[in-house]
């Protein structure tokens, strides 16, 4: 069922804080070659995983009929996540259907990198229009320590540079900041980013899914990282583009580029929150801290009508109220959550 893109509704769908609906993340896959300790630690899955088989994964036809239901729903920007995207088969083949969707103003997809060389080429030719590499430092120890003994710095270094030469110039290098763990390499890791073209994105180390042993003595607040890389490169604040932006953004002032900051744990963004996630196997979440969701497979594989599905979606996002992050550590609030890997971070 394809669903016919509709003008922009003059009253946007919005949720009970008055937060419309403008993006969507959709995983394609939940399985990673990756086991990265703070998505998918080795030591908590047995080192495997509990994955779906792929007959319960989204065909590339309803994840297309789920994207224009979004898209008729206000959602402008989409970005590819998983798991590891890249693994999934025939993506070029999905982006290029998406990318012609009306209305549909972005494409994004976050990787680990070590595909690109192969795939970078292909996913540009296909029409995504912006990268983001996850790299939490350039120290090959550390490296292989947090990935579960699993990334090599070369062909993750590979993969950026076959992005580049497939003309993605701009990329967002997403780092995860833990204390004790890859702190002290990141000065490091933003020299080697200076003036290459790509933004760094220091992440606060958050506690997303339940398996990741999160523990708030590793969190090193975003203030710090501001005060200590200003007394090295000065920098200053550029000016949001939306409220919905999770990073803050900075620039160096001597002109070598942007640096961005993605504060969950110490400066919530909760409040301009207009994102929507996905899982590979069609469940809807309103929050990457969810504990529950709605899950739509019904309604796309075995109901031809699609009022029914876009019904669902609304009625979910007209009664969501979701702060996690703003009310992290209040009573009822230490819940069970969906795994990373699944909801695509």
């Amino acid at each position: 069922m394809q669903i016919p893109v509709k003008i922009i509704n003059p009253n946007p769908l919005q949720d009970l804080l008055q937060r419309p609906l403008r993006e969507l993340r959709m995983s394609v896959i939940d399985r990673c070659n990756f086991r990265c300790t703070y998505c998918m630690p080795a030591d908590s899955l047995q080192g495997r995983g509990v994955f779906l088989p792929l007959v319960k994964l989204l065909t590339d036809h309803e994840i297309e009929d789920l994207v224009y239901t979004f898209v008729d729903l206000g959602v402008r920007k989409l970005r590819i996540t998983g798991g590891e995207p890249l693994i999934r088969p025939g993506l070029p083949g999905l982006i290029q259907t998406l990318a012609a969707i009306p209305q549909l103003e972005d494409i994004a997809l976050t990787t680990n990198g070590v595909m690109l060389p192969r795939l970078a080429e292909d996913l540009a030719e296909a029409g995504l229009g912006r990268i983001t590499v996850s790299l939490d430092t350039l120290d090959e120890t550390i490296l292989r320590e947090m990935s579960g003994g699993k990334a090599r710095l070369d062909q993750i270094l590979e993969g950026i540079a076959a992005a580049e030469a497939a003309g993605f110039k701009h990329l967002k290098i997403n780092t995860v900041v833990q204390r004790g763990v890859n702190c002290h390499t990141i000065m490091d890791l933003l020299d080697h980013f200076r003036g290459s073209g790509h933004s760094v994105r220091l992440i606060e180390y958050m506690d997303v899914g339940n398996c990741n042993h999160w523990d708030a003595a590793e969190v090193i607040p975003s203030a710090q990282w501001i005060e200590r890389i200003t007394a090295r490169w000065p920098i200053q604040p550029i000016q949001q583009r939306t409220a919905a932006e999770t990073a803050q953004r900075y620039e160096y002032v001597d002109g070598q580029g942007e640096i961005g900051f993605i504060s969950s744990i110490s400066n919530p963004f909760c409040g301009g929150c207009t994102r929507a996630r996905i899982t590979a196997d069609g469940i809807f979440y309103t929050c990457l801290f969810s504990n529950k969701g709605t899950n739509l497979m019904p309604l796309i594989r075995h109901n031809a009508d699609p009022a029914e599905l876009q019904k669902r979606i609304r009625s979910d996002w007209e009664n969501r109220d979701d702060r996690y992050s703003e009310e992290r550590g209040q009573p009822g609030q230490d819940q069970k959550k969906v795994e990373m890997y699944r909801i695509g971070g």
